[in-house]
C-alpha cells in the first residue's frame, strides 16, 4: 500500500479533488507516526496494532565483505494484526 493509493482511496470515497486527497492522506501518515512517537504504538480497531521497540546493539555481518561490524541499538515498528482482520483474510 501507498501514499498514492490512500489518497486515491480518499479521493473516490469523499469525493474530494486529487490535491486535497494527497494532503489529507500526508497529514493521516503524520499523524499515525506522530501518535507513535509519543505513546510507543497506535491501534486501528478491527485492523491492529502498530508498536514501537527497542532493538538491542549487536554484531553483524557486512553482505559484501562478509567483515563483522557493529550494529548500533535503535528502534523498530511491528505490527500485530486483530481477530478481525486475521478472520476476513
Amino acid at each position: 500500500m501507498s501514499k498514492a493509493f490512500i489518497a486515491k482511496v480518499l479521493q473516490e470515497s469523499a469525493s474530494l479533488t486529487g490535491t486535497a486527497a494527497n494532503r489529507a492522506a500526508g497529514d493521516l501518515m503524520g499523524a499515525i507516526v506522530k501518535e507513535m512517537k509519543k505513546n510507543g504504538k497506535f491501534t486501528l480497531p478491527s485492523f491492529g496494532t502498530f508498536t514501537v521497540r527497542k532493538t538491542k546493539a549487536r554484531k553483524g555481518l557486512n553482505p559484501r565483505t562478509g567483515e563483522a561490524i557493529k550494529v548500533k541499538a535503535g528502534k523498530t515498528v511491528r505490527f500485530k494484526a486483530s481477530p478481525t482482520l486475521k478472520k476476513a483474510v
